[in-house]
């Protein structure tokens, strides 16, 4: 039984009154035994209840903005903000809401976007259906081909959408204008015609001729014309109020990334915490956009990623207002540690203060909440680096740092007083023979923990080497034409090996990683073979390819 994502069903009184219920599979929710179709014939109304992160992330950055400006609400935002518009505009559509496909981004790049509408309209068009519009929609838009009506009436009712018909409404409006529809019978003749019921469709066609005819005097040869448009449009038609609404959210995404860039990131990444792919793709926007990311600290990281103060001039658009321009990496998004362990390492630090050294974190906090694994990741992400001292060098003392921690604790328990709290500096203090960490090693731990580099890049040392090779940057293929050839040069992040569908040959589809952006590369099987032992993680590779843009987005 397939059960709608997002359906509830409402009555007056109880479901059990009018439909037989069950549970689902999993035996969580009570469900509908009726399909759709017999809860709206027994007149029961069923809404759809999409939750969406987005919301989320909004929420998470109003909350962040208003602690320097407590007043601020999106109910107050200018609806025809022009630096808003522009990101759209630029294709600078990471955090947009339903605007970070590829796909989507080039057509926002070509929608010339200058009003809310705009956006509507867009999120209408990028859909299966409707996207083989978009062309003569464009044109349309640019003024680069004229816009022509079937009948003048027509275009009172398209003119915003400049000719053509892209929402359910607009087939409604018609039908009722032209033939004299109601609009409930207008909504029945746009259900008919998306269903493509060839009975009814005939039966309406005949309605709708005589209607044209009766009403506006339209001849029949020009009413089948019309009706013939709108069974076209009708299969495509989206709701307007739908695509409204996700437009509304999606400019409220880019006014908030325009105005508020620091506190809108971090709330985009405080949402990913679990998700290390994607704080990787969103800190490389925060990098392009000059945002600075703060490697984990325990004396300083909140829970989720929270913005710092500006150190420099204050922002043109700070209104006066504190400024920010670096987020601080959040505890909860290391991996490894646990969410409800780092709310634990920040109540103790609240109550109690900063921490001073690894024996003194260790001895505050329960060793069931500072466990070795927890330590590990802490330490390899860089949330020991306030000591001052190598990472490695930190990381050896980790079993000293939870004995004497452990020790202590027993002390206590057992009503003893422990000397171990002046001893907490002696053994962070003591050196160690350790062997130092690689910068390969450093920085791999860090990729694997946080989802990216904080103290350097492994293209760092070959910064000289790329410049006079003169490669070109991973941004600037987006320049080149399909199928162009280029030589890049790359970390490389990501390896899948993968088989033809037919053959069952292998190849692979690597991520490269420049300084600043990323790549998805396929490596088919006649190169694969060659190269197959060379594709790891973290080695730097020189790529000779040509762009493929296919599929919208840059291959």
């Amino acid at each position: 039984m397939g059960v709608h994502a997002a359906g509830v069903v409402i009555a007056d009184r109880d479901l059990s009154d009018y439909i037989p219920l069950c549970h689902d599979v999993k035996g969580n929710d009570v469900i509908s035994q009726y399909p759709m179709g017999p809860l709206n014939d027994l007149g029961l109304l069923k809404m759809d209840f999409l939750g969406l992160k987005t919301l989320t992330v909004i929420e998470d950055t109003l909350t962040l903005i208003r602690k320097r400006e407590p007043d601020f609400s999106l109910k107050n935002i200018p609806l025809d903000d022009p630096p808003a518009f522009a990101l759209y505009n630029r294709g600078e559509t990471i955090g947009l809401f339903q605007m970070e496909s590829g796909g989507m981004t080039s057509l926002s790049k070509q929608f010339d976007v200058k009003k809310l509408d705009d956006i509507i309209a867009l999120i209408a068009l990028y859909r299966p259906g409707p996207m083989e519009l978009i062309p003569e929609y464009v044109r349309a838009k640019k003024g680069i081909t004229p816009i022509k009506y079937l009948h003048p009436l027509l275009e009172d009712i398209c003119a915003d959408t400049y000719g053509v018909m892209i929402y359910q409404e607009q087939v409604m409006a018609a039908a009722s204008k032209l033939a004299g529809y109601s609009l409930a019978h207008a909504d029945l003749l746009r259900r008919a015609m998306g269903k493509k019921d060839k009975e009814k469709m005939a039966k309406e066609r005949k309605n709708f001729i005589e209607g044209c005819a009766r009403t506006n005097k339209i001849l029949e040869k020009k009413a089948n014309a019309i009706f013939d448009l709108l069974e076209k449009f009708a299969g495509y038609g989206f709701n307007k109020s739908h695509s409204a609404a996700y437009g509304v959210i999606s400019y409220q995404t880019a006014y908030l990334k325009a105005h508020y860039p620091v506190e809108f990131m971090a709330g985009l990444l405080s949402n990913e915490i679990n998700n290390t792919e994607k704080i990787s793709v969103f800190v490389g926007e925060c990098k392009r956009m000059g945002i600075s990311i703060l490697a984990p600290d325990i004396n300083k990281s909140g829970l989720k990623f929270t913005p710092e103060m500006w150190e420099g001039p204050q922002r043109p658009d700070s209104h006066g207002a504190p400024t920010f321009n670096a987020i601080r990496y959040g505890l909860a998004a290391i991996k490894h540690v646990g969410e409800a362990a780092m709310e634990a390492v920040i109540r103790e630090r609240e109550q109690r203060g900063d921490f001073t050294s690894l024996e003194d974190f260790c001895a505050r906090l329960d060793s069931r909440v500072a466990n070795r694994k927890m330590l590990e990741s802490l330490i390899k992400a860089g949330a020991f680096d306030f000591l001052g001292r190598d990472r490695a060098e930190v990381y050896g003392c980790i079993d000293d740092a939870m004995g004497a921690s452990i020790a202590a604790q027993r002390d206590r328990l057992a009503g003893q007083v422990s000397l171990f709290d002046e001893a907490t500096a002696s053994t962070t203090a003591r050196k160690r023979p350790v062997t130092r960490w690689s910068e390969h090693e450093k920085l791999s731990y860090e990729k694997e923990l946080l989802g990216f580099y904080v103290s350097g890049h492994p293209l760092d040392a070959y910064v000289d080497v790329f410049a006079a090779k003169n490669y070109r940057s991973i941004a600037s293929l987006a320049d080149l034409d399909d199928r162009a050839a280029f030589k890049i040069a790359g970390a490389i992040v990501q390896v899948e090996k993968k088989f033809t569908r037919k053959e069952g040959k292998p190849f692979a589809v690597l991520w490269i990683e420049d300084l600043k952006d990323m790549l998805e590369v396929v490596v088919w099987n006649e190169v694969y073979l060659k190269v197959s032992d060379l594709l790891a993680v973290g080695r730097v590779v020189e790529i000779k390819g040509t762009v493929d843009k296919r599929e919208e987005a840059l291959r």
